[in-house]
């Protein structure tokens, strides 16, 4: 494994909520971030901020419209990151971005069907290619993959998976809000789930119930069929028939409502004081297996684990080639302890 300090590594979408979280990540661990996005004010304000930090930081405007200009942005990166949702709009230019620049491809997006179709779109070009595309490399999709990869451990294949979020609030960024917006449009407002081992659009009511998270956090009231990017990230690699998620009432609720604010920074760092915990259950036969992630601030925690990645692919720490989600990259335990030593998460595994 060679050394990936001082290697640069396009962020698109760098100015952004979660794109300033990985930046801040990239720089702690060595790297040298290319800010990349549409906005050249917005992209050069950052760049002046973190100037005393890192100073000199390249900065390259692309829109994902512009093939030659996203070439630009991608010119001698070791990979890209794209934070900058829609990601129905940017992932698959700037994944065309990445192939033609032979470099790897990690994004942040939550969105269900932006992920179904980098599976979909990009699967044998990747391959062919011998690249590697990770979609979905954040809180939503690759946490919980990683969580349930390792529940699963050494079983071929499992009846269900169970995956209950625990949010203590969620103050959704205007990019939540815009992706969410986007993907209810596609899906033209139907609720989505995946059972009986396939996608299925559906009007129905979604159920509320009491999920028991581990103590400290206990019984609390959860909404069910609550589907997030885990009901495409599980299915493209594990054998579940049944993945089913659920989501804090409460926090549900501040996500439904137009008025609830954005997140507000209370420490150096910018995270939130919202607090999280991820509790995974997979079943077969009668056997139970389960494993919990807690940490602090969904968006934040997107950084190290969409850094991580890239680190482990630069360092050849990977099991696949082609469109692949957390779980398929990856050693899923090796991750998730990695993720733990460095205080990112608390994980604790009952198999």
């Amino acid at each position: 494994m060679g050394s990936v300090s001082g290697q640069a590594v396009v962020v698109f979408g760098a100015y952004g909520h979660t794109g300033r979280f990985v930046v801040a990540e990239l720089l702690e661990r060595g790297y040298v971030p290319i800010l990349a996005g549409r906005d050249p004010d917005q992209l050069g304000d950052m760049a002046r901020e973190l100037a005393a930090l890192r100073p000199g930081l390249d900065v390259r405007p692309a829109s994902v419209d512009d093939p030659a200009a996203l070439d630009r942005a991608l010119a001698g990166a070791a990979a890209v990151i794209n934070c900058a949702g829609p990601f129905a709009v940017t992932a698959a230019p700037v994944i065309e971005a990445a192939l033609r620049a032979g470099i790897p491809y990690v994004d942040v997006a939550a969105e269900i069907e932006a992920n179904l179709d980098t599976f979909t779109h990009f699967a044998e070009r990747a391959l062919a290619a011998n690249a590697l595309v990770i979609p979905a490399m954040a809180f939503f999709g690759g946490l919980s993959d990683l969580l349930v990869t390792a529940a699963m451990g050494d079983w071929p294949s499992a009846d269900e998976a169970h995956i209950a979020y625990g949010l203590s609030s969620w103050h959704p960024t205007a990019g939540t809000r815009t992706a969410g917006a986007v993907s209810r449009d596609r899906r033209n407002g139907r609720r989505v789930r995946y059972s009986g081992g396939r996608l299925q659009y559906h009007d129905d009511a979604l159920p509320t119930l009491k999920w028991s998270f581990p103590d400290p956090t206990g019984r609390r009231e959860v909404i069910g069929e609550f589907s997030m990017a885990d009901v495409v990230t599980v299915p493209s690699h594990l054998t579940i028939p049944e993945v089913r998620g659920y989501m804090a009432a409460d926090a549900a609720r501040e996500l439904s409502a137009p008025d609830t604010p954005a997140p507000v920074a209370v420490d150096e760092d910018g995270r939130s004081a919202q607090t999280f915990v991820v509790d995974v259950v997979v079943r077969a036969g009668g056997a139970e297996r389960r494993a919990v992630a807690r940490g602090r601030d969904i968006y934040a925690v997107s950084a190290p684990l969409a850094v991580e990645a890239v680190e482990r692919v630069l360092t050849g720490r990977t099991r696949t080639v082609g469109v692949a989600s957390a779980g398929a990259a990856f050693d899923a335990t090796d991750f998730l302890d990695a993720l733990s030593e460095l205080k990112h998460i608390s994980l604790e595994l009952f198999q």
